[in-house]
């Protein structure tokens, strides 16, 4: 029997490190994280060998995002009923096994049913995690466990398409999820024995056991198909001409019904598997708030740099993905620098304002670059927005939980980490419809300059692409523009926290 800190009933650590504990719940983390982005870019080795075409093989990206998105808000609920250690252990095997399944799988249609299950097993991850680092650590030294975490959550998806493009290009497409068998058997080891089940979990869940479990059937159904909807019409709204496609339409509609009638219905439940009463606590609330847009602001920039410098400045996926590396590597002290600073800053929302001023500055020079910018530029500008983040998720991390009853950390970091990656989703799509708009629009800005008329035919082809380039960079700045101004106006918002 483990011997259990008085001042944290809730401690996974037990007998053992609480850094030791922190350590081992990011390894998943980052091996979760990190699956997200190099399956991206093995795509069209995927669509070549199995005989589709890449569209056909969005599917594998697409299944694994509504899979993911339907486990998290009952993951919070799961975690309660199984267990915490049991349903983050059944996590891990499920992702490990669903990995095996996937770098086996002879046709798109096993590896798309593989994707699924680990989407349903990588859901139960961040959530169980965040919920881990609260209950094992003191509010004192929370920002630092958080920065320690957020190492794994930040620098995978950066160094992600330079290990998925390496492992492609090297290997094959089936050793992007190979590479999680190792390191998903070396989670499940350290996790059977270095975190413990406190007594005080055990005893409540037993005693929730002994009153009867009421499955809410009806919430479980809005959930399931609300966030299926949303997830196929944000991850399907560029591909299938947005609102245009009566396909989009349908699922918006179908996630508009459904999750606006869910919180209402999970109110009044009595045993509800989102507990929205979490939104009643202030601190809760404004963080809940600011992880969306730290999902909208990171995710979507992330895939932006990359894509415009192949697109405008010709580089190769590898050298693109270095854009985001060298970011990556920076967010490893900028991380810890934070974390030490928060833990002796008694007003932490101060930071978060700073971050947040950071980012905007950050979208501001971006928008300043220009077709020229060299590759040395745009590094150091990714490096600059990445400093600024840990200044945000650290504070935001740590704030969020203090009033929180203790019992409720693992349905608020449910919720927390689906607002997160919902903002990423979100974000993607918007940014992706914004940048056609705006490049149809600079286009025939641009066009009204030059004519047919006076324009010798040789030339009308050249200057068509040179019209579209200078269209296609403008609209690339304009977004940068945007993402600043939306970090601005959230910029006095961390000022509502409760520090105490």
């Amino acid at each position: 029997m483990s011997t259990l800190n008085p001042e944290l009933p809730r401690s996974a650590a037990g007998r053992h490190n609480p850094w030791l504990v922190a350590v081992v719940a990011s390894i998943a983390t980052f091996m979760e994280v990190l699956d997200t982005t190099v399956a991206s870019v093995s795509l069209y080795h995927i669509a070549s060998s199995m005989g589709v075409s890449y569209n056909e093989a969005l599917w594998v990206i697409t299944s694994y995002i509504v899979a993911n998105a339907l486990i998290l808000p009952v993951s919070g609920w799961l975690a309660n009923v199984l267990g915490r250690k049991r349903y983050y252990m059944i996590s891990v095997a499920l992702f490990t096994l669903a990995s095996l399944l996937c770098s086996i799988a002879p046709t798109l249609e096993w590896l798309i049913l593989a994707r699924v299950l680990q989407g349903i097993g990588g859901g139960g991850l961040a959530p169980v995690e965040q919920s881990i680092l609260v209950d094992s650590f003191s509010v004192k030294k929370r920002p630092q466990a958080f920065a320690l975490y957020g190492v794994a959550v930040l620098l995978a998806p950066a160094i992600g398409p330079l290990v998925g493009g390496w492992l492609t290009d090297t290997l094959s497409w089936h050793w992007v999820f190979l590479i999680n068998l190792p390191v998903g058997l070396l989670s499940l080891l350290l996790c059977y024995y270095l975190i413990e089940e406190p007594p005080l979990m055990i005893a409540e869940r037993r005693q929730r056991l002994a009153a009867g479990i009421r499955i809410d059937y009806i919430g479980l159904l809005l959930i399931v198909v609300g966030f299926s909807a949303l997830q196929l019409c944000l991850d399907r709204f560029d591909l299938y001409d947005g609102f245009s496609s009566p396909f989009i339409v349908t699922c918006m509609l179908i996630a508009v019904v459904c999750l606006s009638f869910l919180p209402l219905w999970q109110w009044f439940h009595p045993q509800p598997i989102v507990d929205v009463r979490l939104f009643l606590q202030r601190n809760f609330a404004i963080g809940s708030l600011l992880m969306f847009l730290i999902g909208l602001l990171v995710v979507s920039t992330t895939q932006l740099l990359p894509q415009m410098s192949q697109e405008l400045m010709g580089y190769d996926a590898w050298t693109a993905g270095l854009t985001l590396g060298a970011g990556g590597l920076f967010i490893m002290l900028a991380m810890m620098v934070t974390g030490a600073i928060a833990s002796k800053v008694a007003a932490q929302r101060y930071l978060v304002v700073l971050g947040l001023a950071c980012s905007a500055f950050a979208m501001w020079h971006f928008s300043s670059l220009s077709l020229e910018v060299d590759f040395t530029t745009l590094m150091w500008a990714r490096v600059l927005q990445m400093i600024g983040l840990p200044l945000i998720l650290i504070p935001v991390a740590a704030l969020s939980y203090r009033g929180l009853p203790a019992d409720k950390s693992n349905e608020a970091s449910a919720i927390s980490t689906l607002l997160r990656n919902l903002g990423g989703s979100i974000g993607i799509a918007w940014v992706v419809n914004l940048l056609h708009q705006r490049t149809h629009l600079h286009y025939e800005r641009l066009g009204e300059h030059i004519t047919a008329a006076n324009t010798p035919v040789a030339t009308l082809k050249p200057v068509a692409q040179a019209l579209y380039q200078q269209a296609r960079i403008i609209s690339y700045l304009d977004i940068y523009t945007v993402m600043a101004l939306v970090a601005l106006s959230v910029l006095l918002l961390p000022l509502l926290f409760k520090e105490q």
